[in-house]
C-alpha cells in the first residue's frame, strides 16, 4: 500500500520543486502526472519550462481530466508517483461544467486508487482560502470546490507540508 505526500502552498510557493525533490532522493522509476493544458503560448512556454525539471527517465503522463483513471493504469514498475496539480484538474473538471459533487466524487477515487498502489504518491494543490472571498461567483465555487478537495486529500494523506517561499512545512493530523 503506497504512502500518499501531499503538499500545498499558494502559488509560486516551491510546490512543484518540492513534489520534485522528494521523488528525486527516492528509489525507482518515478510517474508524472501532468493536469495542465497549453490553451495559449503562454502556458506552453510554462509547461516547457517545466518538463525542463524533471528527470528524463521519468514518464510523463498527460491528463488533464481522468488523473483517477490514470493513475489506475499506473503499473507496479514504478515507485513514485507525482501528480502536478489538482487545482488545475478541478479547473479543467469545472470548464467542462462537472457538478461540484462529481469533482468531489472523482477525488474520492483518486484517493482509494492512491490508497491502493504500490507506488508512493505525492499530490500537488493551491490552498486557495487564504484570501479575500472571490467577486464571482465562478470564483467562489471554484474556491468551494478546491478547499472541499484538498480537505479530501489531506484527511487521507500520510504527510501533508504547506509550503511559504519555498520552505516546507509538515503539518500534523489529529487523530
Amino acid at each position: 500500500m503506497g504512502k500518499i505526500t501531499f503538499i500545498l502552498g499558494g502559488a509560486r510557493s516551491g510546490k512543484s520543486s518540492y513534489a520534485l525533490k522528494i521523488a528525486k532522493d527516492r528509489p525507482g522509476k518515478v510517474a508524472f502526472i501532468a493536469t495542465c493544458e497549453a490553451k495559449d503560448k503562454e502556458m506552453k512556454g510554462r509547461i516547457a519550462i517545466h518538463r525542463t525539471t524533471r528527470p528524463s527517465h521519468w514518464t510523463t503522463f498527460e491528463e488533464p481530466r481522468n488523473i483517477d483513471k490514470c493513475a489506475g493504469k499506473i503499473g507496479p514498475s514504478f515507485k513514485t508517483v507525482i501528480i502536478d496539480c489538482l487545482t488545475l484538474w478541478i479547473t479543467n473538471l469545472m470548464m467542462e461544467n462537472m457538478a461540484p459533487a462529481s469533482i468531489e466524487k472523482k477525488a474520492k477515487q483518486l484517493v482509494g486508487i492512491m490508497k491502493k498502489m504500490k507506488a508512493d504518491s505525492i499530490v500537488v494543490s493551491n490552498e486557495v482560502g487564504l484570501g479575500i472571498v472571490p467577486d464571482n461567483k465562478l470564483a467562489r465555487d471554484f474556491r468551494d470546490i478546491a478547499g472541499r478537495i484538498n480537505q479530501i486529500i489531506a484527511g487521507r494523506s500520510d504527510e501533508v507540508y504547506f509550503m511559504i517561499s519555498g520552505i516546507p512545512m509538515q503539518l500534523t493530523k489529529n487523530k
